[in-house]
């Protein structure tokens, strides 16, 4: 009866998983399978040209005991997560508010302040960006013009942390779209029913407009955190591509591929990358944890129902 039922539901259902099977492929072959094989690499000296040879837990203890680089990058990484994920929220969230006004043509700014985001993680907008605020680029010479004296923004390493974060808050557009998107789902009622209370724009922000976008900000701010841990491109571009000058731009996953690619440690690049997931997997699980205290629902309850 049990086989029968089985068979029944198979025929039932196969039409469903023939299409998901190139997701299930995809799946498989290019994610899970890569990710299983790299955490059997974490616990190997592995140089590329030669079979693996097991360590045990040999990498993390390096990691953790005798390589500056480790924290060094860290360092680095959670200094651009901090300043640039609030940043970046920020201006999104009041360049959605500007757009939510009732302006003409708002699809037109929609997608102009949205392309940014599709750009901003190029190698060729990071050239731009290098160029913009070289020693005598644009920035330098525009500044010229009122008589200031500009530094070298990316060869100074007090300053080239500025130009990435400046670069990953011109990157709000998706962030100001899905915003934009959570404020057309506020009720304009609850705005002309505070007005009466005698409600200014600053209690309306605080009080209606931030409480019922909670969710929307909620998941921007995963997003953006998940995506800041990752940042790669505009430390190798506009840095020297080692992660200078000073190690001022040496962010985790720099040091993570110059260990594999450019050092050949291969097994100690995973290892790298695994800490990196756990790290990431923290971060989201804090937020996620404390979401039930601040982020709250259109029904008037909060995450635990």
């Amino acid at each position: 009866m049990n086989t029968t039922r089985r068979t029944n539901l198979w025929r039932q259902n196969r039409t469903a998983y023939l299409f998901l099977l190139p997701w299930l492929l995809g799946f498989f072959g290019l994610t899970l399978g890569p990710m299983l094989g790299s955490l059997y690499l974490s616990f190997t000296n592995y140089n590329l040209l030669t079979p693996p040879e097991f360590l045990g837990v040999g990498n993390y203890v390096q990691m953790f005991t005798d390589d500056p680089t480790f924290y060094g990058s860290l360092k680095v990484t959670f200094a651009y997560v901090l300043f640039s994920v609030p940043l970046r929220l920020i201006f999104a969230l009041l360049v959605a508010m500007a757009l939510n006004k009732g302006i003409k043509a708002l699809g037109i700014y929609r997608t102009v302040y949205y392309i940014p985001s599709l750009l901003g993680g190029s190698v060729a907008i990071a050239i731009v960006w290098r160029k913009i605020f070289d020693g005598d680029g644009l920035l330098n010479h525009f500044l010229g013009f009122f008589g200031i004296d500009g530094p070298a923004w990316i060869a100074n390493p007090n300053y080239i942390m500025h130009t990435i974060v400046t670069l990953a808050v011109w990157q709000f557009g998706s962030a100001m779209v899905i915003f934009l998107a959570g404020l057309k789902q506020v009720p304009a009622d609850l705005y002309e029913a505070s007005q009466v209370d005698g409600a200014g724009k600053v209690r309306q922000f605080f009080q209606i407009t931030l409480p019922l976008l909670s969710p929307v900000l909620f998941f921007n701010l995963v997003m953006s955190i998940i995506n800041s841990f990752q940042v790669f491109t505009p430390g190798y571009v506009i840095g020297d591509g080692r992660g200078g000058p000073l190690d001022s731009t040496l962010f985790y996953t720099l040091n993570l591929y110059m260990q594999g690619f450019s050092f050949f440690n291969m097994g100690y690049a995973a290892a790298l990358a695994w800490i990196m997931v756990i790290i990431i997997g923290v971060f989201t699980g804090v937020i996620f944890l404390t979401s039930k205290y601040w982020v709250f629902y259109g029904d008037g309850k909060d995450e635990r129902g």
